[in-house]
């Protein structure tokens, strides 16, 4: 149904075909994961409010506008329509057109309210590359205007090279008066976006950056302390974090569990220790399934309990999973642990 789906979109409104990527693969998977979540919750629309604004704001990166919503809503009808037709009638037909236009509108009104305060993407110029390990690069970019973000936030990143990919990455950095951006990158198999980041990019080459999102950000009203866990090139958005509490010198305890599968992929370990002999109030723990034995989250567990601490999950999907299942095992209440996880940021429904 997607793909015909998609292939009424791109027949009946071949212009619109420029906002979307050559693989559509990613793409498709994104679009029934988001349209199943709408439909779960339409008859009470309050709990998405904040899921479509977030979509509406990302849309705009990609060049939505708002009139594409009701030509791309009435080929999602006609879709549904060939794919239902034992249970499609008037009455249900009826009701998907209201339900489209309802969450159309709000998407269409967040993008508006954005435009009146930021562009869609930023331009930013490639200052420094420098490549750590064999596939991990430290990227410094020069943003062509102010970017406004927070510690522990991420946004979208295009290449030159392959137009209309967008992956996200952490920022690695908090906020500078420099105004410059720092990321970790990865290569990753198959990695396209990755990749190019990694084995392509040189100083002077311009790549697009789209506006900040997240919410894994440090709550500066309170003293509490931190437990922060990174996974890899994870440690990105806590060292970002760490900074941004270290700056404002507040002294609260903060004990960072840094884990890879062996030690040679602790690229980032001599930064964070630097930090700590600046700052006694700093922990960090070191975590290697080769030298403890253990997965990061198994570790992190065994030092708890943790229930008194606001808690920074960041690196791949699984040690987040793990991490979280243990984390609330252990007592820690769901609202005080914020995570990166990228299958729990919205995904871009016309991506």
């Amino acid at each position: 149904m997607i793909s015909y789906f998609y292939a009424l979109v791109f027949l009946r409104h071949p212009e619109l075909r420029v906002l979307f990527p050559l693989a559509m693969n990613v793409q498709r998977d994104r679009f029934v994961k988001a349209l199943l979540r709408a439909a779960e919750h339409i008859g009470n629309i309050a709990p998405l409010i904040p899921y479509l604004q977030s979509l509406g704001r990302s849309h705009r990166t990609y060049g939505v506008l708002s009139q594409h919503y009701p030509a791309v809503g009435q080929c999602l009808v006609d879709a549904l329509a060939r794919y239902a037709r034992l249970t499609w009638g008037w009455q249900t037909e009826a009701a998907w057109q209201r339900a489209y236009a309802t969450l159309s509108q709000v998407m269409i009104s967040a993008a508006a309210e954005e435009d009146r305060r930021t562009p869609p993407w930023w331009q930013a110029e490639v200052i420094v590359h420098q490549l750590i390990t064999s596939d991990i690069a430290v990227i410094i970019l020069r943003p062509n205007h102010p970017y406004p973000f927070l510690a522990g936030q991420h946004a979208m990143i295009e290449t030159p090279w392959w137009p209309r990919i967008w992956r996200h990455y952490s920022f690695a950095s908090a906020p500078c008066t420099d105004g410059l951006l720092t990321l970790h990158v990865k290569a990753v198999p198959a990695g396209w976006v990755s990749n190019s980041l990694v084995r392509r990019a040189k100083p002077g080459d311009v790549i697009r950056v789209g506006r900040p999102e997240g919410t894994m950000t440090v709550d500066h009203t309170t003293d509490t302390g931190l437990l922060c866990v990174a996974g890899g090139t994870g440690i990105a958005p806590i060292q970002a974090l760490v900074q941004d509490v270290v700056r404002r010198n507040e002294r609260r305890p903060i004990e960072v569990f840094y884990g890879a599968s062996a030690d040679r992929e602790l690229y980032a370990l001599d930064t964070m220790l630097q930090l700590r002999a600046i700052y006694p109030w700093l922990s960090i723990h070191s975590v290697t399934e080769q030298r403890n034995r253990m997965q990061l989250p198994y570790a992190v567990d065994a030092y708890g309990p943790w229930n008194g601490y606001d808690v920074y999950l960041s690196g791949p999907p699984g040690m987040i999973r793990t991490g979280l299942r243990l984390l609330q095992n252990g007592g820690v209440p769901p609202e005080r642990i914020k995570h990166d996880w990228a299958e729990e940021r919205c995904p871009r429904s016309f991506r």
